[in-house]
């Protein structure tokens, strides 16, 4: 396999991995916001907050786990025959109908900087240009000057009115992982067609290795 391409597996593996491992913990963050919605509305005042930011929560827990769900391959599978296929077999599988994942991370990643675009006040088409042209405004005119570029900046018609560009903007960031995971994924397929596993040297491949050999030698 080339070199680049072996290359472009480890990067995005490593950094989905390290990302993934860290949203696992997620999930006490949400425990903990739904806990204290429950007391406050028991004991006191209820928050305002609380609703709004468990969805959040939950969008970049999900979103951002995405890619790492990808990479462990524990993503829903509806198998009638897959399971009892040869390894090559599955490959062939894998290289053709990860391109079906891959066109569809595409559209929502377009409609997710389109919406992202649109909860900054841009309401326009060709939102690409527009980032571009805040993002290259930043850092030759400076903050004040992009500033001047936002439109209406759109918010939750909720009690609490929270900025919805935050929420967005994680949301487009985990969908463009996935896609790199997605591809990344077809890359590891190519190269089990021609006889190179790069799966093996994955991080999680890595780590169950390294927590054999403890085992191992915890029982010697």
């Amino acid at each position: 396999m080339p070199k680049i391409a072996v290359g472009f597996v480890n990067v995005v593996d490593r950094m989905n991995y390290r990302l993934g491992r860290i949203m696992m913990y997620g999930i006490f963050f949400m425990i903990g916001v739904l806990l204290w919605s429950s007391v406050s509305k028991t004991f006191f005042l209820p928050s305002k907050w609380t609703l709004e930011v468990a969805q959040f929560s939950l969008v970049a827990y999900y979103v951002l786990g995405g890619p790492y769900s990808i990479q462990l391959g524990a993503n829903v599978r509806m198998d009638l025959f897959y399971g009892n296929w040869s390894v090559r077999k599955k490959a062939w599988i894998d290289a053709i109908t990860v391109w079906f994942l891959i066109f569809y991370l595409i559209v929502m990643f377009y409609g997710a900087v389109g919406s992202t675009a649109y909860a900054l006040g841009h309401f326009q088409a060709a939102p690409f240009a527009f980032f571009w042209d805040l993002i290259s405004t930043f850092f030759t005119q400076g903050p004040d000057a992009a500033q001047a570029k936002l439109g209406f900046i759109e918010r939750s018609p909720t009690a609490w009115r929270p900025y919805l560009w935050p929420v967005k903007l994680i949301a487009t960031l985990g969908i463009f992982l996935m896609l790199l995971q997605a591809l990344s994924e077809f890359i590891k397929d190519v190269a089990e067609l021609r006889g190179v596993d790069l799966r093996t040297n994955g991080p999680e491949a890595r780590r169950a290795r390294r927590a054999a050999e403890k085992e191992t030698g915890n029982v010697a």
